[in-house]
């Protein structure tokens, strides 16, 4: 039942990145971290204080830092590059595509910061676009992870994994949940079964989820909620099991609706088994300044949002 999940704390995830590759680096030698003048920001200060001889400062470059981590892969080492999630992809999206995903390149990009929930920074630095951007790309691995724990696993994980990866994290502080074994790559994590909806959620949305689906047992309606941490390669298999029971879906993600997780679910839906589907995310717009969770009730990325799409879903099928 939903309601016997426990959260054991409130952390950002942007600090399990930085617990997570300092731990990698304990184990790897050939890790070295980069970034383009946000060390405090991504939470690296452990890792260069331990290991000073493996971190690039690379300045306000974030090309330049694209093109350097290429590089160290012919060498054998395994980078990091490490900024905002908008100047991890938008910036550097050439830099990316040529030097990286081309020549499938060992990178490892890791963003933090990213979607609504950047917060007071705004619309230029709020990227709602880099899942899709990234996903598109041959070769490229995409990873959402939903909390501290699950992000730290994620990071540690993607250091063992041959290939370029997107690692995208965020900023506020959010309820921890999972545990670290709960991550594999490319295998979805089943949080709650049920079989009336099909909740898919990937990041912080994986938590409003939560809250949404505990809202509809009360009323009576079953729901299985998959998180959806690895966006490609995505779990064919579970989200088909899923809707192969449930007949109809949501999709959350904090991301715009066009081009993302939604996608990837409706797209498997449509050559499988369609299904009415209704999403949660923004809605081909940008952001703007404010308080993170109040960005996410303005949007409709909100608990009561998802409800209102589960309920949605359910009549469609229905009716």
């Amino acid at each position: 039942m939903l309601k016997d999940i426990q959260v054991t704390g409130n952390k950002d995830t942007r600090s399990g990145f930085g617990d997570g590759i300092l731990e990698a680096g304990r184990k790897n030698k050939n890790i070295v971290a980069l970034t383009a003048d946000l060390l405090g920001s991504m939470k690296l200060n452990a890792f260069v204080k331990e290991f000073p001889e493996r971190f690039i400062q690379c300045g306000i470059a974030e090309a330049n830092m694209i093109c350097v981590a290429a590089g160290l892969t012919i060498g054998g080492k395994i980078p990091f590059t490490t900024t905002f999630a908008n100047f991890s992809t938008g910036r550097v999206y050439d830099q990316i595509r040529q030097s990286v995903a081309y020549s499938n390149k060992n990178v490892k990009i890791c963003a933090s910061h990213a979607g609504l929930t950047l917060g007071e920074d705004g619309a230029t630095h709020q990227i709602l676009e880099d899942i899709g951007m990234m996903k598109m790309l041959p070769g490229m691995t995409v990873i959402v992870p939903c909390d501290y724990n699950q992000t730290k696993a994620a990071t540690i994980a993607i250091a063992d994994y041959e290939g370029p990866v997107y690692l995208r994290f965020g900023r506020p502080v959010w309820p921890v949940f999972t545990k670290e074994s709960d991550f594999v790559i490319g295998k979805a994590q089943k949080i709650s079964a049920g079989k009336d909806v099909s909740i898919f959620a990937c990041g912080h949305l994986v938590w409003k989820a939560i809250e949404a689906g505990r809202i509809l047992e009360e009323k009576g309606i079953s729901v299985e909620i998959i998180n959806i941490h690895t966006i490609k390669p995505l779990d064919v298999a579970a989200v088909l099991e899923s809707i192969t029971k449930t007949r109809c879906a949501v999709t959350c993600e904090e991301h715009n609706i066009i081009g993302g997780l939604g996608d990837s679910i409706a797209q498997v839906a449509a050559k499988n088994l369609p299904i009415p589907i209704e999403y949660i995310g923004t809605n081909d717009t940008f952001g703007e300044s404010g308080k993170p969770t109040e960005l996410l009730t303005k949007y409709g990325l909100d608990t009561p949002n998802i409800v209102e799409a589960a309920k949605k879903v359910i009549a469609r099928k229905n009716g």
